[in-house]
């Protein structure tokens, strides 16, 4: 005896078939269980930017999510920038598309490669990083785990200055001091000041660093040979697009 509802008509339209989809027992539903409590619940996700001032870092999270984070902001004159020790400063919003909510947390980090001695400058953020892997453990080994909020640092845009000739001391401590710890993706800030030709100069130099040094930035996993076509475009188009334009 069949322990699950069978189609009656292979007319049946997509609604009737959703609608009977809710009603099966068996173990085949459990993709379509896990995928409703997920976006019932929704998705925390925590993105860190990081880089000196004026790089454009504020501009580019307005871009990405269409919401005015940094509504409350006062802006440092030159000097106070130079005497501003490194802040961590989180911002939360939460954004629905499709019916699909997401808490997003921006961790901004003001401060940073501002003043005259830039060594270890990066001690307070890998201690906020480490802090927040430390309060994840203990939450889940917890009793109470229902309810764990996770905070920890899932991507960290780092944002490179195109002034330059490569990597600054300062960016290869920083990078190296996280890149076991969280998804680093290195951008070359204000890149629409330089020419196309520039842009691959600087790129190629900046790579041939980050290897030099031993650094691991975020790489886009392959896709797996039972992937549908369509995404495998998508993973194509993409990673085409990350060796053509500012993000190493």
């Amino acid at each position: 005896m069949s322990t699950g509802l069978r189609y009656k008509s292979k007319l049946a339209t997509p609604e009737d078939k959703q609608d009977i989809d809710k009603q099966y027992v068996g173990f085949a539903t459990l993709p379509n269980q896990v995928h409703r409590k997920s976006v019932k619940k929704g998705f925390d996700f925590t993105l860190m930017v990081a880089g000196e001032s004026g790089l454009g870092k504020s501009t580019l999270v307005h871009s990405l999510f269409l919401t005015d984070l940094y509504k409350d902001r006062k802006l440092l004159s030159a000097e106070e920038r130079i005497n501003q020790t490194v802040e961590i400063l989180k911002h939360t919003v939460d954004i629905e598309e499709k019916g699909v909510k997401l808490k997003l947390t921006i961790v901004d980090t003001p401060g940073f490669g501002d003043a005259v001695n830039n060594s270890e400058c990066w001690k307070p953020i890998t201690d906020y990083v480490d802090q927040q892997f430390e309060q994840y453990f203990r939450d889940e080994s917890g009793l109470n785990r229902k309810n764990i909020q996770d905070n920890r640092v899932h991507c960290c845009l780092y944002f490179i200055s195109p002034f330059g000739h490569g990597l600054r001391p300062v960016d290869v401590g920083f990078m190296k001091a996280l890149h076991e710890k969280v998804n680093i993706v290195p951008l070359i800030a204000k890149a629409d000041c330089l020419v196309p030709s520039e842009i691959r100069k600087l790129k190629d130099r900046i790579r041939e660093e980050i290897d030099k040094f031993g650094i691991h930035v975020y790489q886009f996993p392959e896709c797996d040979s039972d992937e549908d076509e369509d995404f495998k475009q998508q993973d194509r188009e993409l990673k085409w697009r990350i060796r053509r334009t500012a993000t190493l």
